[in-house]
C-alpha cells in the first residue's frame, strides 16, 4: 500500500498582504499531478488545512476542487483530512457527509456520545486497496484542546492535558487492534508539537502558551508503523524515530522558511510494517529573497538592491523580497530609497527588517524600583530606549525633536 503525507497547506495565507493563492494553486495542480504518477492508494492530508478559523470563498474551493479533482484522477484514493489548530473543526467538518459520499473522511474535532463519552470509533477509520479490502488502519486524531481529552489518573506535579492526549491515543489503539486482521497496518495522524520539533517561530502559532504542550514520541506505541503528523513547517523524523514524520508546509509561510526543503512524504507499507519513506520534493512557484543574506548596512544594501538582476515575469510569480537593513540610527526615508532602488525591477517589496547592533542598557538590567520609575520623565525613557534599540546616544536634533512632541 502507498500513502502520501502532507499538511499545513495554510490555505488562504497572505504574506505580509500579499496575497498567495497562485503558489497553492500551483502546488495542488503538482499535487494532484503526483497523485497519479505515484499511484498512491491513500492521501493523508494532517492539519492546518486553512490559514484561519474563518477561510475566504476562494480557499474553501480551491480544497473542495481539489479533493473532487482527486478523487476523479485517482477513484480508489482513500481521502483523510485531520483538523489542525488554525481550523475551524465545525467548519471543516460541515460538508463532511457530501465529502464522505465522494470519498473524503474529514475529522474536525472529537465527537462524543449521548451520555458524553467520547466516540473513540469516529477516530479509527479503515484504509481500503485497490480491490476494496481493508488494508490499514488510522488512527484520525485532530488537533486537540483541552476540552478534547478524556481526563486521566495523573500523578501530582503531571499535565492532566498531555496525560488525556496519550489516553486517547491509547484507547484508539487498543480499537483498531481488535479490528485488524493479519497482515493490516496501523497508522496515526496528529496536528501537534512534539519534545524537540523544531519551528519556524515568525509562522508558527504555539498551540498553548508556555510550551506544556510539547508531546513526547513514546505517546506511538511501537504497534503504530508510521505517525503521520501536522503542525511543524520543516520536515523533520521526531527524535531517532523515522517512523514518526512531520512533512512540514509545502511553500514557505515565512521568511524563516527559506531554507526549507518543502516535500510531502511517500510512505510505502508491506503488510503491516513500513518498508520505506521517500521525500517528494514540491517545486517552488515563488520564489522568496532576502537580501543581503545577513543584515548589512543601508550602502551596503542600496549596492546589493542595484546590482539585483531578476528574470522579467507575470507579477503573480515575481519573487517576494525581504530587505534587510543594519541601523544604527533612525532613517525616515529609509523605504523611499530602496523602493527607489527596486524601480522596475520584477520583485514585491514584501518586507524591510531593520536591526541594530545589540548592546544592553540600564532599562534592561537593572531593577528599578517603583519610586525611581515615578521619577523618570519621558525624555529620560527615551534617551534609554535609543540607547538600546541603536547602541548610542540620540543625537541632540532628535532630542529637540522628541521634546517637541511632547508640548502640549
Amino acid at each position: 500500500m502507498r500513502l502520501l503525507h502532507t499538511s499545513d497547506w495554510h490555505l488562504g495565507q497572505s504574506l505580509h498582504n500579499f496575497e498567495r493563492h497562485y503558489e497553492h494553486q500551483r502546488f495542488l495542480d503538482w499535487l494532484l499531478d503526483t497523485v497519479a504518477a505515484e499511484q498512491a492508494d491513500a492521501l493523508l492530508i494532517a492539519g492546518d488545512i486553512f490559514d484561519n478559523a474563518n477561510p475566504s470563498s476562494a480557499s474553501q474551493r480551491q480544497l473542495y476542487r481539489f479533493l473532487q479533482q482527486a478523487r476523479e484522477r485517482a477513484p480508489h484514493l482513500n481521502l483523510i483530512v485531520i483538523a489542525g489548530n488554525h481550523d475551524s473543526p465545525g467548519r471543516l467538518e460541515a460538508p463532511g457527509p457530501l465529502l464522505e459520499a465522494h470519498g473524503t473522511r474529514v475529522v474536525g474535532a472529537v465527537q462524543r456520545n449521548a451520555d458524553g463519552e467520547i466516540d473513540v470509533a469516529s477516530l479509527v477509520l479503515p484504509l481500503t486497496g485497490r480491490g476494496g479490502a481493508i488494508e490499514a488502519w488510522c488512527l484520525a486524531v485532530p488537533f486537540l484542546r483541552p476540552g478534547d481529552v478524556p481526563r486521566a489518573e495523573v500523578e501530582e506535579g503531571a499535565d492532566p492535558y498531555l496525560a488525556g492526549i496519550a489516553l486517547l491515543y491509547k484507547q484508539a489503539l487498543e480499537l483498531a487492534l481488535s479490528k485488524r486482521q493479519d497482515g493490516q497496518a496501523i497508522l496515526a495522524m496528529g496536528h501537534c508539537h512534539m519534545v524537540d520539533g523544531q519551528m519556524s517561530n515568525d509562522s508558527e502559532r504555539r498551540i498553548v502558551i508556555g510550551g506544556t504542550e510539547m508531546l513526547p514520541a513514546g505517546i506511538f506505541d511501537p504497534a503504530i508503523a508510521y505517525a503521520a503528523l501536522g503542525h511543524l513547517h520543516l520536515a523533520q523524523a521526531v527524535g531517532k524515530q523515522q517512523h514518526i514524520r512531520y512533512c512540514g508546509s509545502p511553500i514557505p509561510l515565512s521568511f524563516a522558511e527559506v531554507g526549507y526543503q518543502h516535500q510531502i512524504l511517500r510512505i510505502d507499507i508491506d503488510g503491516a510494517a513500513v518498508r520505506e519513506i521517500t521525500p517528494l520534493m514540491v517545486p517552488r512557484a515563488v520564489e522568496l529573497l532576502r537580501i543581503p543574506a545577513r543584515p548589512a548596512p543601508l550602502a551596503q544594501v542600496l549596492e546589493e538592491l542595484a546590482l539585483l538582476l531578476v528574470p522579467e515575469s507575470p507579477h503573480e510569480q515575481q519573487p517576494f523580497l525581504e530587505v534587510r537593513v543594519l541601523l544604527d540610527a533612525p532613517e525616515p526615508g529609509l523605504r523611499s530609497r530602496i523602493e527607489t532602488a527596486l524601480d522596475g525591477k520584477p520583485v514585491r517589496l514584501a518586507k524591510i527588517e531593520t536591526s541594530s547592533p545589540a548592546r544592553a542598557s540600564s532599562i534592561d538590567t537593572d531593577v528599578m524600583t517603583l519610586d525611581q520609575l515615578e521619577k523618570l520623565k519621558p525624555d529620560d525613557i527615551f534617551r534609554q530606549l535609543y540607547q538600546q534599540r541603536f547602541g548610542n546616544d540620540a543625537p541632540a536634533d532628535t532630542l529637540t525633536a522628541f521634546a517637541e512632541l511632547m508640548l502640549p
